[in-house]
């Protein structure tokens, strides 16, 4: 993919009050145009003339007009982020002062850089592939621990070297086979299917082993969407405020306080949970609540979690069934609240409730756990059926590696079903030039997540997408 040499500037830190600014200018003329800005203490000292990987003290001038004092960051080309000459303008921070800085450079010969042109430039000139420079953006967007070492293990090139792993040696048994037919005299297909079979049974165990790790991939990325139900007056917003750990939903003592949804994006242990708070679920003739009712259900629909949230101090009632038949395909916890009071309604009640509703599972299987408001009880019980439902107690980090990305999930399954094809092929022993086709379709698919099967919309797309200044 060909792009554009000129000289970019944009400011890289955020635009708010701060300790310090950061304006990069990267490109073939980056060092030229800020010495025309810049001057040293120093009488006669040029950032042109000084050494690669260093940083000097100075101030930055419009003309005459001094602007800020800053410390210039000089990076000599291939030894940078973009592998081009690049100079970090370190200032005072605040608004006004990088913009005028950023001004200033762009009036002496750069022009403003696109977002996540830095890092295009790092890929197109082969200094990152494809997959790592999606990490960057994966790392800044992180909005959970386990997401930010997602994305961390992935910038660390994780995936692209067991991607590459794969094509090597697909493109080995590609090879040999042209290379057979090409001269069957020298070259011999004497146990090549017992082998191709071996090797492609190899990969697809583990590619299919990569896809599945995209559904906790994507959990650790986006986090767990996590919708509240119950009947008015549970305790439904007493326990989303005792999980954020705010006050963020009104709570009374009257039923159908909530009308509407509440959404809050929180951190427990390292998780992400989205979690909604919604209208209490029950049959009325109130036109705004029944909108709110509706609402509720409609976000029940794509949750990942439903929290059922059940008031233990009274008696199950027909809303609670409505509930029980509405969430029995669905990934489910129980919370039976206002454990603080006498209990009426006890797990029994609630397994004897749910028999015959639930398919496929036992109501032994159900996660119940009873829980307090008031007296702040049940919220790591909470926690750890968060984990154990999602990831079986333990989260993929390390260096294990978890497809955190559609587009890669996509490639991924797409080489399978070429392997698969090959394997195929290769038990029935048909001529090899039938698995030559669908081998180069398995090595393609697996390009396309590292950059070496894509165009130019495709990678125009994926920086789009990127912040300012990176």
């Amino acid at each position: 993919m060909a792009y554009k040499t000129d000289t970019i500037a944009t400011i890289s830190t955020g635009l708010s009050d701060s300790g310090i600014g950061i304006v990069r200018v990267s490109g073939e003329d980056a060092i030229t145009i800020v010495d025309r800005i810049f001057r040293s203490p120093k009488e006669g000292k040029s950032l042109a003339k000084v050494k690669g990987n260093t940083i000097h003290y100075g101030f930055i001038y419009d003309e005459n007009k001094l602007i800020d004092e800053v410390m210039a960051v000089v990076l000599k080309a291939p030894r940078s982020y973009t592998t081009e000459n690049t100079v970090e303008i370190n200032c005072h921070g605040g608004v006004l002062m990088v913009q005028k800085i950023l001004e200033t450079v762009l009036k002496t010969g750069a022009r403003m850089a696109e977002p996540g042109e830095f890092t295009k430039r790092a890929f197109l000139n082969g200094r990152i592939d494809l997959s790592r420079a999606e990490a960057v953006i994966d790392v800044i967007h992180s909005q959970n621990e386990y997401a930010l070492r997602a994305g961390t293990n992935q910038l660390r090139g994780n995936l692209y070297e067991a991607v590459s792993q794969m094509r090597k040696k697909l493109i080995y048994e590609i090879a040999f086979i042209e290379s057979a037919i090409d001269d069957p005299e020298h070259i011999s297909l004497d146990g090549f299917y017992d082998r191709i079979i071996k090797i492609v049974t190899e990969l697809i165990e583990e590619i299919e082993k990569m896809i599945q790790s995209a559904d906790s991939g994507k959990l650790i990325k986006e986090g767990i969407r996590t919708v509240i139900l119950g009947k008015p007056n549970v305790g439904k917003s007493s326990l989303m405020n005792l999980i954020v750990g705010s006050e963020k939903a009104i709570v009374t003592n009257v039923a159908g306080t909530t009308r509407d949804v509440l959404e809050e994006n929180i951190r427990i242990h390292g998780l992400g949970l989205n979690i909604v708070d919604t209208a209490g679920i029950r049959n009325t003739e109130d036109v705004v609540e029944k909108i709110g009712v509706e609402r509720a259900l409609s976000c029940a629909e794509s949750a990942d979690l439903i929290v059922y949230v059940v008031d233990s101090s009274t008696e199950l009632d027909a809303n609670d069934f409505d509930i029980i038949d509405f969430i029995r395909d669905k990934k489910v916890i129980i919370l039976l609240n206002k454990s603080d009071m006498k209990e009426i309604t006890d797990e029994n009640d609630l397994r004897s409730a749910i028999e015959g509703r639930f398919k496929n599972i036992s109501s032994d299987d159900v996660v119940m756990i009873k829980t307090s408001a008031k007296d702040r009880t049940g919220l790591d019980e909470f926690e750890t059926a968060v984990r154990n439902m999602f990831f079986q107690g333990k989260i993929p980090m390390d260096d294990e590696i978890v497809i955190t990305n559609l587009r890669h999930k996509e490639a991924l399954m797409d080489a399978c079903d070429s392997l698969k094809l090959v394997l195929k092929a290769a038990r029935e022993e048909m001529p090899e030039d039938f698995l030559s086709i669908d081998l180069m379709n398995a090595y393609s698919s697996l390009g396309y997540i590292i950059g070496e099967e894509v165009g130019d919309d495709l990678i125009n797309e994926i920086f789009s997408k990127f912040c300012m200044g990176k």
